[in-house]
């Protein structure tokens, strides 16, 4: 038995602005998104991508690249929120079909 309760308030990240960190090689790597119910539009490294969402259930949504560039692009992306706090989340993600999964944390900046 746990002594603990997982927080799993995932509607209060379905839109907003959020910041996700990352290392890449030793070099951190941050990247700037903003949700809506339908669209996420992120920008990294100076290039803004647009994708459409599809909400499954309140953790988790499906993410579409609407402009791909190249076939990795054009695989759809799970998303699924595991636990949240107060102003973060940690989820999971992979192209869908897929069993390689990697985890991450995004805060959370703003409600738009």
């Amino acid at each position: 038995m746990s002594c603990y309760n997982v927080e799993h308030n995932c509607k209060d990240f379905k839109t907003g602005k959020f910041k996700f960190e990352f290392e890449v090689d030793g070099v951190k790597k941050t990247t700037l998104f903003e949700r809506t119910d339908s669209l996420e539009i992120e920008t990294f490294e100076g290039k803004t991508d647009t994708a459409s969402v599809r909400w499954i259930s309140d953790c988790e949504y499906v993410l579409q690249k609407l402009h791909p560039k190249n076939m990795a692009e054009k695989a759809p992306i799970g998303m699924k929120i595991l636990t949240t706090s107060k102003n973060s989340y940690t989820f999971e993600f992979g192209m869908v079909g897929s069993d390689t999964k990697q985890r991450g944390t995004v805060i959370k900046m703003s409600d738009n």
